[in-house]
């Protein structure tokens, strides 16, 4: 019992410091490590084995629509990042520059990819000529380096895995579909996948991707209150086709210009996964993403056939992603290491249990405890599984409701930011003053323009003035 409250205590309570929280589950539950290099991190096996799930299960649902992987170049000239100017304005403070190879001076500056736009319409240029050659529908898995000044685990680091998708088709229809696809995408694999629900929408002028004509986000909510954007999708229209002269001949024997997208999901959804499920005991894995879905832990292992009887049972759940902590750790110790690292289910299993042909099944998300008979052990904890899913999706789109309010006038919207963070939908007029006023005042964002509109009032929520749109705001990691 004492190593199992050591264990415990090593996690600053959430509702003492959030933040320190969730640096401390970070590094307790062995996801990350720092490096020596400022800013960059260290994923570690389990958290790598997070992303990886991750990977497997998203990349089925980007092929279900056509879609193909592919690599790029990790290298980017100066003079082909610049070809496209809001894309390079945009990213020119973050992005990290290669002068030199070996011992000689380049004679041109190469850019480590921050997005790789540029790479893939100098690709798709020599790549595609007739209209029998589109749609292209790529995405490559891959890392990316933005020398961001302040950094965190998962949500903000120099350098990040993601995967990024850039399609080219031949009408703007069929890249709007594109776009506004693969969003869905997202948001499905995050709320079926990793129990997290999102608001969709479009952001605004303002927060929209440099380079691109319209941003679409889904936009997640953390125990906290704050917002973490947690997927976008962009439509590009034809300015990169323009700026790379990315053009097709038509039925028609006429030459046209393409219509681009570009979509992606990085490693910070691990972060929005600790940060929407987890508590003070550390991890809450969704059973989906789990590297260890299950972990049986024999009581009094060393007594004749326990051991056994726990290989026995992993046997039987071969469909699962089962391991078995034969250690010599107290079972408290091991209960606390299952608890920390958020693996969704432990199996108890002594030599009473045995005897009555039963076992113990505790859920990580409630600590809820259930007697199963041995027999037809498989089928049970799959419905457990498969319920623990269920309900982490429920018991987070209730505290996203719970935390989500109305505001019709300054006061009002003012009030709420003064008592806590959550989601606030409020009007707004479309004028950016009104944003940046907001931002200064009280350090909240417009998260996204819903795709599901409201009318709260006829007047923005800032000045007073005629509204346009009903907005999400908050504030944001």
């Amino acid at each position: 019992m004492a190593d199992n409250k050591k264990l415990v205590a090593e996690i600053t309570s959430m509702d003492d410091d959030f933040t320190q929280w969730y640096t401390d589950v970070c590094i307790k539950a062995d996801l990350i490590a720092y490096s020596h290099i400022k800013g960059f991190m260290v994923i570690k096996p389990y958290g790598y084995a997070i992303w990886e799930n991750i990977m497997k299960l998203l990349d089925e649902r980007f092929k279900k629509t056509g879609v193909q992987n592919v690599s790029m170049p990790l290298l980017i000239p100066e003079s082909l990042l610049a070809k496209e100017g809001e894309l390079v304005n945009g990213f020119a403070p973050e992005v990290a520059w290669v002068t030199a190879g070996g011992t000689e001076p380049l004679t041109e500056r190469l850019a480590i990819r921050p997005t790789s736009e540029t790479v893939f319409s100098d690709f798709y240029k020599d790549d595609v000529h007739s209209y029998r050659d589109l749609p292209r529908l790529y995405n490559q898995w891959c890392s990316v380096v933005r020398w961001e000044k302040e950094t965190r685990p998962f949500l903000r680091s120099r350098e990040f895995l993601w995967q990024e998708g850039h399609t080219i088709h031949a009408t703007k229809e069929e890249a709007e579909e594109r776009t506004q696809m693969m969003l869905r995408v997202y948001a499905d694999f995050l709320a079926e996948d990793m129990a997290i629900p999102t608001i969709k929408g479009q952001k605004t002028e303002k927060e929209k991707f440099a380079g691109a004509e319209s941003t679409y986000t889904v936009e997640a909510l953390m125990h906290d209150g704050r917002a973490l954007q947690s997927g976008t999708s962009h439509f590009f229209g034809q300015k990169f086709s323009k700026a790379y002269d990315i053009t097709y001949t038509d039925k028609d024997n006429t030459l046209k210009y393409v219509w681009q997208t570009s979509w992606g999901l990085t490693t910070r959804t691990i972060g929005a996964m600790i940060m929407v499920h987890g508590d003070n005991s550390g991890l809450v894995i969704p059973p989906h993403i789990a590297p260890v879905q299950c972990a049986i832990i024999p009581i009094q292992q060393r007594k004749e056939g326990v051991l056994e009887k726990a290989n026995e049972i992993k046997d039987v759940l071969s469909g699962f992603r089962v391991k078995v902590d034969d250690t010599d750790k107290s079972p408290g110790y091991k209960f606390a290491e299952q608890e920390m690292r958020g693996i969704p289910l432990r199996i108890e299993i002594g030599p009473r249990d045995i005897s009555v042909g039963k076992c113990v099944l505790v859920r990580r998300d409630t600590g809820e405890k259930i007697e199963a008979p041995l027999d037809g052990i498989e089928q049970k904890v799959g419905e457990v599984l498969d319920a623990m899913q269920q309900e982490m999706l429920v018991r987070a789109e209730e505290h996203m409701n719970s935390l989500t309010s109305v505001a019709e006038d300054y006061d009002e919207f003012r009030a709420h930011f003064d008592k806590g963070n959550g989601f606030v939908k409020a009007m707004w007029c479309g004028d950016r003053e009104c944003e940046d006023k907001i931002k200064e005042d009280l350090g909240v964002t417009s998260r996204c323009i819903p795709f599901d509109q409201e009318e709260i009032s006829g007047k923005c929520v800032c000045c007073g003035r005629p509204a346009k749109k009903m907005v999400i705001w908050a504030r944001a990691y």
